[in-house]
């Protein structure tokens, strides 16, 4: 299908005509197309899941009917008169009134069901496939996503080229609502939530707290083979420097407020480098202190709209791994490279280097007051950005519109389970904000310049991280990352005290391992351990003890019998990868 857009939006007013029938009192919102389908939103409408088949089957007999998408130009008082019952439609016709000056509007009528709208459609009802489409869930959503205004009932549905696509789009759904990280947490027993903390913020258990320390501890160790030195900045700070570094006016409506009855007025940190900027300044620095690299995994907070806060991907307080660079220009493209090469080492652990995508992010030339900084610099930014993509061949795609407030940046896009693209690892030029906080290092002719700054995330946020690997590895972490890498499981309590002389040889050898003491029985406890995607379950009895050694159950293939020397040994060197 050419333009699946069209179809998608042909739908959402099917849609809309198919609900008005059935449901004559029902208000009209809004419908557009989206990635994978189109939705529309309703008032005065009692509604729930039960009733979609009903629709759906109502959009299927107008589709038959086939009836064509006619564009049509209307005046201010046609469509007043047309929508005179329709509130909604009555509030948008002043909105573009307000916007564009527009004395005349564009409609289209589909049999005898009109819309507002500009297109583009399908020009008859039967281009679209009968069984490529479904109506997947209501939910509620603000009128214009205020949330001040009414809550309207929104219909999503899904919208695909065939029937085919549709099916694979549902079984793939279906795959990653299994991978999900939020059950994996649960399951693994990695992180919580508790009402009485607060949504948004992921309370991690001793297990989902070794995932953390084991993932801070490689990125420190790779990002220290480079040069970057660990600091540790507060959690507040002073409003002003946010609005020095353009950050309180950036999220403005995302920032955290602190005060006392002591009179302290505080923002919780929306982001980590203004207090980085602050580390550097504390001293005078020479040409030859450069460059400086310091790194940081700690939190930062940002106040997210509450329905958008979800699982480990969208919460309040972030852990971020941050880092940053102050050079000289003639050193700027050696920090880039080195950054680079961070990404590559830490992204292939876990073989996702390769599976992605470069992006050469850039301002949008047409909204210069989006950006701060001056139009020298980020000229110069973006020409030095774009060789070094061309020196690594990056094949970086350009992205106008996509560089941060103060700078350009490489984007390195990979895929989450669901085949969705999303951005973690980042690389940024910013001239602005060390000239806002004027920092400076003295030349080898005794004169202050001003030091460029390289921004850096490698991870992101630890929360959405583990999210992604939760997702990509279906639960079962890498070794090296896994909370509890061994399990032994004595057949009987008579064989408790081997068990525990195996357990202290492996904690010897820093692994992280436990007895199952549990009254279960033998397959039970194998199938917990299998669950909870445990790489190796070690069951011992009388043969295995005679034999100083273990049956080995790896990743849940049954290895049979292994001496426990050799068992150590191998364990060590899969530890040390």
């Amino acid at each position: 299908m050419e333009n699946i857009e069209k179809v998608r939006h042909s739908l959402s007013h099917i849609l809309a005509k198919a609900v008005k029938e059935l449901y004559p009192e029902a208000a009209l919102g809004m419908g557009p197309a989206t990635e994978n389908g189109f939705y529309y939103d309703f008032d005065r409408i009692k509604i729930g899941e039960d009733d979609l088949l009903k629709i759906e089957e109502r959009m299927r007999e107008i589709i038959k009917e086939d009836i064509s998408f006619v564009k049509k130009k209307k005046n201010k008082e046609e469509v007043l008169e047309i929508f005179k019952n329709e509130p909604y439609k009555l509030e948008i016709i002043e909105d573009i009134e307000k916007e564009d000056g527009n004395k005349n509007f564009t409609v289209y009528e589909s049999g005898n069901f009109i819309d507002l709208c500009e297109g583009p459609h399908v020009k008859r009802s039967k281009e679209i496939p009968l069984k490529s489409f479904k109506l997947e869930r209501i939910a509620g959503a603000y009128f214009k996503g205020l949330e001040k205004r009414p809550m309207l009932k929104r219909i999503y549905g899904l919208s695909f080229a065939s029937e085919d696509e549709l099916k694979t789009y549902l079984k793939n759904r279906e795959e990653a609502a299994e991978r999900d990280h939020r059950k994996w947490g649960a399951r693994l027993d990695l992180f919580c939530f508790s009402d009485l903390v607060g949504p948004g913020f992921p309370l991690f258990t001793p297990r989902g707290t070794i995932v953390i320390s084991e993932l801070k501890k490689k990125i420190e160790e790779i990002c220290e083979n480079y040069g970057f030195q660990k600091v540790l900045t507060p959690h507040l700070a002073k409003i002003e420097l946010y609005e020095k570094s353009g950050h309180a006016k950036k999220f403005s409506e995302e920032l955290f407020h602190v005060s006392s009855e002591n009179k302290h007025e505080f923002a919780i940190r929306p982001v980590l480098c203004p207090h980085q900027t602050q580390i550097y300044a504390s001293k005078i620095r020479s040409y030859r202190d450069l460059p400086i690299r310091y790194m940081e995994s700690e939190k930062q907070y940002r106040a997210e709209k509450p329905g958008e806060v979800k699982g480990l991907s969208r919460v309040y307080g972030i852990t971020i791994e941050d880092g940053h660079c102050f050079c000289t220009t003639d050193q700027v493209k050696d920090e880039i490279k080195g950054i680079i090469a961070i990404i590559k080492d830490f992204y292939s652990l876990f073989d996702l280097w390769g599976n992605h995508r470069t992006c050469l992010s850039l301002r949008d030339y047409s909204h210069p007051e989006n950006y701060i900084g001056e139009k020298e610099d980020w000229d110069l930014c973006e020409k030095i950005l774009g060789e070094v993509a061309e020196e690594m061949d990056l094949d970086a795609e350009r992205q106008e519109g996509e560089a941060a407030i103060y700078g350009p940046k490489i984007d390195f896009m990979f895929k989450d389970a669901m085949d969705n693209e999303i951005q973690i690892p980042t690389v940024q030029i910013d001239f602005a904000t060390p000239k806002r906080f004027d920092l400076t290092y003295i030349d080898e002719n005794g004169k202050e310049q001003t030091p460029i700054m390289v921004h850096r995330a490698v991870l992101g946020s630890y929360e959405r991280f583990i999210a992604l690997l939760l997702e990509h590895f279906n639960g079962a972490l890498p070794f090296w990352l896994s909370p509890e890498q061994v399990r032994i499981i004595p057949v009987s309590e008579k064989f408790s005290d081997y068990a525990e002389k195996l357990c202290q040889a492996l904690k010897k050898e820093k692994i992280r391992v436990t007895i199952d003491r549990e009254g279960e029985t033998l397959s039970k406890k194998i199938r917990n351990g299998e669950i909870q995607k445990i790489p190796y379950l070690l069951v011992v009895g009388e043969k295995e003890k005679k034999a100083s050694s273990a049956s080995v159950r790896y990743n849940g293939n049954d290895e049979g019998a292994v001496s426990f020397s050799n068992l150590i040994e191998r364990i060590k060197k899969e530890k040390e990868l």
